[in-house]
């Protein structure tokens, strides 16, 4: 399946698994022949126009290759930099070479000037690479982020770590794809980090070895199969302590709006009802959603409710108190923002945290993270999987580590990386919406795992949807996204197997 996930140890035995199979070469024909099938796409099935084909030294280098022959068989004028190793090539690369030499492609020593390309293609290095690009290689990489036609990327961006979404080295630059065709299986790192803004559009090719798989992929891509069991109508004999209490907890002095924001994504993600327990219980009401009802965080009951711990909450000592409260109380619990701070700074609170045991998910975004692991956010962002896999472990919860594909982790290691989203979630409040919607869905009975899933991609698709109607993603606000949420969930329950529509229209297929 596209939504495995594999690392580039597990590519490499697929590979060899493979290769063992197939006649010598055989391999590397047919991921040029993919690739060139899908450049024939990009180019709207019309091979006139002149396409430039970047071809590194390796096997990476000799699937360029096979492209550029093909499309120049096909009538397409293309024009091929290769940057040779020194040794000779491997037998494949070399039989590769030579049919781009017989198809009539052109090898050029230097771009050339001023030339309307209908596209480029990356082919410099694949998941072998495990330095920072230098050289011309580096140039040629960073050349890619301004052109105008689509750039192709054969198996990963040159520069991208397959494994991580990171850049390879501190200073590290990576080819800018439109779109990426990669080979035997999809790869993380097309999907998180610095691999969003790289990759582009990922299309996944097995080359016909979809039998060969020798391991268990412990990744995968989030979407609503995986939550879709929870996606169940409402009886009509139901009413609002059906659907359960959500208490936020946070709001101290100048901050209650995180915790109201967070308040009104619970009311809007369907929990029955909801409690703003501020620190400061100076608001009373929110006159745009009357339904939250206020309390003092002083006298609040835990029991029995779902608990969103942290927006706006702050860290002084009436805060420490409540989220130690909090750690003997058997309710589910979602730990946001300046509960994870306060965990981080006090060993003890982590100790607490983790022996809790229930339904416990966690919502850093990378600096958290990096307080709560004792390292920097630059270490965290440099392999988002296994730090988010280190919390789960290390807290025995479902961790939620937030940011351009975000990572959604499990303690026994498996992980989902997220699609759904756009930089319009890249503003003040949108992470506590996300925890208010996800503990509704704690409150309404799913499990941390699909509870998890289900709102980081809803609260993701919201976004989109926002962006798509014509808001964003510049200047959207947190405050736009619940009524989003609303509108996407109730879609998906229609589209959900067995799920009568939701709407006359019926529901909108994701």
């Amino acid at each position: 399946m596209d939504t495995l996930l594999y690392s580039c140890d597990q590519i490499r035995a697929i590979e060899h698994a493979a290769q063992a199979r197939l006649p010598a070469g055989e391999l590397m024909e047919r991921a040029g022949q993919a690739a060139a099938a899908f450049a024939l796409e990009l180019l709207e099935g019309e091979a006139a126009g002149a396409v430039l084909v970047l071809a590194g030294p390796g096997n990476n280098g000799g699937d360029g290759l096979e492209l550029a022959a093909h499309l120049a068989r096909k009538g397409a004028a293309v024009e091929l930099l290769h940057l040779a190793a020194e040794r000779a090539p491997s037998f494949e690369a070399g039989r590769a070479l030579q049919r781009a030499r017989d198809a009539g492609v052109r090898f050029v020593d230097e771009l050339p000037a001023g030339r309307p390309w209908r596209l480029v293609v990356d082919a410099l290095f694949g998941i072998g690479l495990a330095r920072p690009l230098a050289g011309r290689a580096r140039e040629l990489a960073l050349w890619t982020a301004g052109l105008d036609c689509p750039v192709l990327a054969l198996d990963v961006p040159s520069g991208l770590d397959a494994d991580t979404g990171a850049l390879h080295g501190p200073d590290g630059a990576a080819v800018t794809a439109t779109h990426t065709i990669t080979f035997l299986g999809n790869k993380a790192g097309l999907h998180t980090g610095d691999g969003c803004d790289h990759a582009g559009e990922v299309r996944v090719d097995m080359l016909g070895a979809d039998g060969v798989h020798a391991e268990s992929a412990q990744a995968v891509l989030n979407g609503p199969t995986l939550f879709a069991e929870r996606l169940a109508p409402r009886r009509r004999n139901s009413h609002k302590g059906s659907f359960g209490d959500v208490v936020v907890l946070g709001g101290a002095r100048g901050m209650a709006g995180a915790a109201v924001l967070a308040a009104r994504a619970a009311l809007h993600g369907g929990a029955g009802r909801v409690f703003a327990a501020l620190l400061d219980p100076g608001m009373a009401i929110d006159p745009l959603q009357p339904e939250i009802m206020f309390r003092d965080a002083a006298g609040m009951a835990f029991d029995g409710r779902t608990v969103v711990a942290g927006p706006g909450m702050g860290g002084a000592d009436a805060a420490i108190h409540l989220f130690g409260k909090l750690m003997d109380a058997g309710a589910p619990l979602v730990a946001d923002a300046d509960a994870l701070n306060l965990a981080a700074a006090r060993p003890d609170l982590q100790e607490r945290l983790a022996a809790r045991g229930g339904q416990l998910v966690l919502t850093p975004h990378p600096l958290e993270a990096a307080r709560l692991l004792g390292v920097t956010a630059p270490i965290v962002q440099a392999d988002r999987l296994e730090h988010a896999r280190e919390l789960a472990l290390r807290f025995n919860a479902v961790v939620v580590l937030k940011g351009a594909g975000s990572v959604i982790a499990r303690p026994d290691g498996f992980v989902a990386v997220n699609t759904s989203g756009n930089p319009g979630l890249a503003t003040g409040g949108s992470g506590d919406v996300l925890a208010g919607f996800c503990g509704a869905l704690l409150a309404q009975g799913w499990p941390a795992w699909e509870a998890a899933l289900g709102a980081v991609w809803m609260h993701g698709a919201a976004a989109d949807r926002l962006v798509a109607d014509g808001t964003g993603p510049i200047g959207l606000t947190a405050g736009e996204l619940p009524k989003a949420i609303r509108a996407v969930f109730n879609e998906l329950v229609g589209w959900a197997p067995g799920a009568r529509p939701t709407t006359p229209a019926g529901p909108r297929r994701w």
